[in-house]
């Protein structure tokens, strides 16, 4: 099906409590230290998830999508899900143990042809509430394409010759996303997207050469570049990311931050400098 207007303007609630236990879990995640006073910008990926009773899940992992009222989104045969891209503002900070809510709104669904076949596009807007303030504001960007045929090349493709190159950054780091570390942000997140802990699901039937780094968990760790360069929790006034190709576990993952007139530019390579991600940011002044 094309016509997606039934589920323009659908909405969903979700509430949660930002614990200091959460917190603890996802500095741990990140190999950090739990800072005091004031919640991580990020974090808020790990509040309200999706809460479907496994017998509802598809084969993907994803919750099933129907025709019914209760489905915030249509029911689609294009078996690949990607976080494409997103765009965030923060405007308050989240205590920890605050009541938090999520609203969410479907913005737009568009189907699109794309080089590799057909595409739909999913817009959502999602408003974060510590208590009755507005804490964040974003609009999410997902992508579903179908899986590749069999005999394809996988994505991504080997690393190569190249090497990523620091000239030009303020500042880079590098960090290697294990097994683990995607295990642990999927529980977090309450994600059980099959491409970041199934690796036979992963190459076997969505075509990639490994397990897939989340686009957020990535996200979440320039956000921590941006903590670590500018010395604050609360870096950064607005975020927008777009994700350019897959990163796959095991295999290091270089971050880069500049300054480039009052913003901010990041970006995430592989180890041969193929871009993983690109960002952009305004800092808190």
């Amino acid at each position: 099906m094309s016509d997606y207007s039934a589920w323009i303007g659908r909405e969903d609630l979700r509430r949660d409590v930002l614990t200091e236990s959460l917190l603890a879990r996802w500095c741990a995640t990140l190999d950090r230290d739990v800072p005091a006073g004031i919640v991580p910008q990020g974090l808020h990926w790990c509040l309200c998830p999706p809460d479907a009773p496994t017998a509802a899940l598809g084969p993907d992992g994803h919750p099933k999508r129907d025709e019914s009222p209760a489905s915030l989104l249509p029911p689609l045969s294009l078996e690949r899900r990607m976080w494409a891209a997103g765009a965030l503002e923060f405007l308050t900070p989240i205590p920890t143990g605050a009541a938090t809510t999520r609203r969410t709104r479907v913005l737009a669904i568009t189907a699109k042809q794309g080089g590799t076949g057909p595409l739909v596009f999913a817009e959502l807007a999602h408003e974060t509430f510590a208590g009755e303030a507005l804490a964040i504001r974003e609009t999410q960007t997902l992508v579903y394409r179908d899986a590749p045929p069999p005999g394809s090349p996988s994505a991504p493709p080997p690393l190569g010759d190249g090497r990523f190159d620091p000239a030009g950054w303020d500042a880079v780091r590098a960090v290697l996303p294990t097994p683990a570390l995607l295990f642990r942000y999927s529980a977090l997140t309450f994600n059980t997207h099959r491409i970041h802990y199934d690796h036979p699901y992963a190459t076997g039937v969505e075509g990639y050469r490994g397990l897939v780094v989340h686009g957020p968990l990535i996200a979440t760790l320039l956000l921590d570049l941006a903590r670590r360069t500018l010395g604050s929790e609360a870096a950064l006034a607005t975020f927008s990311f777009r994700a350019v190709s897959p990163a796959v576990s095991d295999e290091p993952l270089h971050l880069a931050l500049k300054q480039e007139g009052e913003g901010l530019t990041f970006a995430a390579y592989a180890d041969d400098g193929r871009q993983v991600m690109a960002a952009k940011a305004t800092p808190n002044r």
